[in-house]
């Protein structure tokens, strides 16, 4: 069972007593929260990491970000980031390379440090595609799902799948007419242009309960991804970015209520002075998912 299932039934279980002991709260709080889906935490069945809590009455954690591109590909550098981020503090880290031999890259930097690891797997399933189909939009849907579930057996603890894209978010950002920043997230972009070119639905919402699925037989937290956050200060909490919320929202309760530990990306780039709002309408439409 997952960590949520295993709250539900009433059990403490070792990775909640010790983040009740690093946050100096009560294990049964822990407890509680962790099977309302109020808390996560990010602890794949196959690696053995650092225990980390992450949601509702618990310290501001840490997320730091490495990877190659396409352009500069430096495996040890990769390495050698992620070593400095659990050294000076790091809660989490996303191994988000999109260059190189990227299973090799994620191997090395998990063998490498003893955080909790966290991927976008549309990268690594986009750049198969480019290698093997001549193009991202050559991508066959079933690839996606290879790649998440191939992630989950490495051992990754979280993921950022971009389910809240579909055909009535596209629809909700051209009727609006604008956006001057544009589609800022490279796997938001990426499955859009796929949907577009291919006029299919997102594998990924057309087959949430699927992937809820993998990531609950490894008891990975999925974290919903944010494909259309706004990436110019203008774009801030326009409609299409509320849109992909609330499509979220709904799939953060859908993914709880099947056993899988779930949390929402923020709103982006967006004024400092904005962000509370942000953070209390999504907690308020997620039933408080971290």
């Amino acid at each position: 069972m997952t960590q949520i299932e295993r709250a539900a039934k009433g059990e403490i279980t070792p990775e909640a007593k010790t983040v009740a002991a690093d946050e100096g709260c009560a294990a049964e709080t822990v407890r509680e929260y962790v099977a309302a889906g109020k808390i996560v935490i990010p602890a794949n069945r196959n690696r053995s990491s650092r225990i980390v809590g992450i949601g509702k009455g618990l310290k501001t954690k840490v997320n730091a970000s490495i990877g190659t591109s396409t352009d500069i590909v430096n495996p040890q550098m990769e390495v050698e980031k992620a070593k400095i981020a659990e050294k000076y503090g790091a809660d989490t880290l996303m191994e988000l390379s999109v260059g190189g031999d990227i299973i090799a890259i994620r191997r090395a930097v998990m063998d490498a440090m003893n955080l909790p690891l966290g991927t976008v797997p549309l990268y690594e399933a986009f750049a198969i595609a480019v290698e093997k189909y001549g193009a991202a939009v050559n991508m066959p849907d079933e690839l996606l799902f290879e790649v998440i579930e191939r992630q989950c057996q490495e051992g990754v603890a979280f993921m950022a799948i971009h389910c809240g894209i579909n055909r009535k978010t596209i629809e909700v950002l051209r009727r609006q007419h604008y956006r001057y920043g544009g589609l800022v997230s490279k796997g938001g972009s990426y499955m859009v242009a796929w949907m577009e070119h291919n006029r299919r639905e997102n594998p990924l919402y057309e087959n949430f309960d699927r992937v809820a699925a993998i990531m609950k037989k490894y008891d990975v937290v999925l974290s919903l991804g944010n494909g259309f956050r706004a990436g110019a200060i203008h774009d801030a909490n326009d409609r299409v970015q509320f849109q992909e919320m609330l499509i979220n929202a709904e799939l953060a309760e859908i993914g709880r209520e099947q056993g899988c530990q779930t949390m929402l990306e923020g709103p982006g780039h967006i004024p400092i002075n904005e962000i509370e709002a942000n953070v209390i309408l999504a907690k308020k439409l997620s039933g408080e998912a971290p």
